[in-house]
Formats: structure tokens, sequence, C-alpha cells
């Protein structure tokens, strides 16, 4: 039997309403960042899938102050979740610690002086971070909510270099174990079809991903965006991507969630990009209600949960 209440997974959201009691909504925030891998400090171009445009919503822009990007993202929430009372600022485009401590202390506080606010997200890279700025992190975790969302991507360091992340795996984990030391909750994202990788490779990461002390996880679906590099290199080389038909990836991810430790929280197991920024939409015009309905489902006809195979 499961060892989950509700579904067969251990859903982000539900962590959320354990902790705090209610529901704690996401306002995206633009504090003006760049990343190394796009300035010249380390390589140029940015991550080659990469179009931030492609996730940013219209109220999010660096020319607004944090705090009337903060009052227009609650308008804009108010419509969808009008029961919502609480709010996390969610630091998201490109990395939000790529810069000097001062800098990040006064957004963040700026953020965090909203009464609305309850915490911040940090979106950032694993080689953006320091002793310096997770101490100061990990003391503003004591008062609010603090959580720090690492793009690792892959495990793969041959898929890292492709995609031009300009950081290693064991980056990745030397950052995640620094901020594990210092208490603050911690998140990881990774891309399930990057170019190289074969699905037993992919599914060879659940291990890996298991052994970092993260608290959470996002996976995305690779998305093809218009004008990214990546469309070129899938255009030239179609052969070296792993496609899948929405069933296929359902299943697919069950195949890898089945091999995920149970205490790890699934923030999300596939993502949205609007359609404007994609050549083809080979799932439709599907929203990711329905992609979690169609998961708990598929997780009921195979009878089976996340973690199944790590209990035998």
């Amino acid at each position: 039997m499961h060892p989950y209440r509700n579904g067969r997974y251990n859903t982000f959201v539900g962590y959320f309403k354990r902790k705090f009691g209610n529901r704690l909504q996401k306002i995206v925030i633009d504090g003006g960042f760049t990343c190394p891998n796009r300035d010249g400090s380390i390589s140029r171009g940015g991550c080659t899938y990469c179009d931030n445009n492609a996730f940013h919503p219209n109220y999010s822009t660096p020319d607004k102050s944090i705090a009337w990007q903060i009052e227009e993202g609650i308008a804009f929430h108010k419509n969808r979740y009008r029961k919502t009372e609480k709010y996390l600022a969610y630091f998201q485009s490109y990395s939000n610690t790529y810069a000097p401590l001062p800098h990040l202390k006064e957004l963040y506080e700026e953020a965090l002086s909203h009464p609305a606010v309850e915490g911040i997200v940090i979106g950032t890279r694993p080689d953006c971070v320091d002793d310096e700025k997770l101490d100061y992190l990990s003391e503003l975790s004591r008062k609010h909510v603090v959580i720090i969302e690492y793009g690792i991507e892959s495990c793969y360091d041959k898929t890292l270099k492709r995609i031009n992340r300009g950081h290693t795996f064991a980056q990745a984990q030397e950052a995640v174990r620094k901020t594990a030391e210092r208490g603050i909750h911690q998140g990881a994202h990774f891309i399930l079809g990057l170019p190289g990788e074969t699905k037993e490779e992919m599914l060879a990461m659940a291990p890996l991903i298991n052994d970092l002390q993260i608290d959470s996880v996002k996976f995305h679906q690779l998305q093809i965006v218009k004008g990214t590099k990546m469309e070129r290199e899938f255009a030239e080389h179609p052969d070296d991507f792993v496609t899948f038909a929405l069933d296929e990836y359902i299943d697919f991810f069950i195949d890898l969630l089945e091999n995920i430790r149970p205490d790890l929280c699934i923030e999300r197991f596939a993502g949205e990009v609007p359609p404007r920024f994609v050549n083809t939409t080979p799932w439709g015009l599907i929203r990711n209600v329905e992609l979690l309905r169609m998961l708990e489902a598929r997780l009921e006809e195979r009878n089976t949960w996340q973690g199944r195979l790590l209990t035998k």
C-alpha cells in the first residue's frame, strides 16, 4: 500500500498545506539579474534552450520596483486564487544570487517588507552561491520562508557542457550540500529530453537525485523554444533528441517516479510554454491541471506510486 494520504506521490502543494496550513501563491519577480554564461564571465549566449520570456508573466519586468511587481502580481492572482491571502516573492528570471550580497539584501528585504509576503523563493545556479550568501539566507530563514531553487537540469557533465550551462554536476552537489548544512529549504530543476541523453540515462538519474539533500524537485519535459540555439540544433540533429508523445511521457515519468525517494516533494512533472514561443505543440494546448489529472489516473491504472521500487 502506498504511503500518501492524497494521491500516489508526494505533492509540493500538500507539503505546504501541512507546514503552513494554507496556500502560499508565488508571485514572479524580475530583479534585473543575468547569468555568468550570458555576460562572458564563463561563457556567452546562455543555456542553449533558454528564452526567459517564455515563462515570464507580463506584470514582472525589471523596470518596475519590487513592491510594484508584488502589487501587480497579487492583483493578477486574485482573479484565479481568490482565497489566497499570503504570497511568496519568486525571484525567477536568470540567476537570482548572481550579484554582490548588499544588492541581494536590498532586493530580498524589499520583497519581505510587503505585508502579504511570507517569504522568498530564489531561482539560481549552483555556481552562483557562496558561504557568505548562504549564511545570510540561513539567518533570513529563521524569520521567513526561504527556498532556494537550483537549476541543475542534468546529472551528466557531457549534457551540461553541450547545453552551455557552464557548471558541472559536482558543483551542483557541493552547492546542495552547503545549503543543506544550513537548514535552508531547497529544490532542484531537471529537464527530461535534453540532447544526447537516452531514456535509460534519464532514468539512471533517479539515484543521483535521491542522493541530493533537496526537499523538492521540478521536472520539465524539453520544449524547443523559437529562436534558441537548441531550435537550430534540433533541426540539424533531430536523432540526438528523445521526444515523447503525451501518453509516452506520462508512463516514462511514472517509471522515474517509482524510483524517487518518497520524502522528496514533487513540485512539477511537466512544464508549460505559451504556444507563441514554440513552433509546434505536440501535446496540444493541454494545461497543467489536466496533466496532473492524467498522471494520477495512470498511477491508479498501473497501481503504483512514488518510490514503490525502492521499498521492495
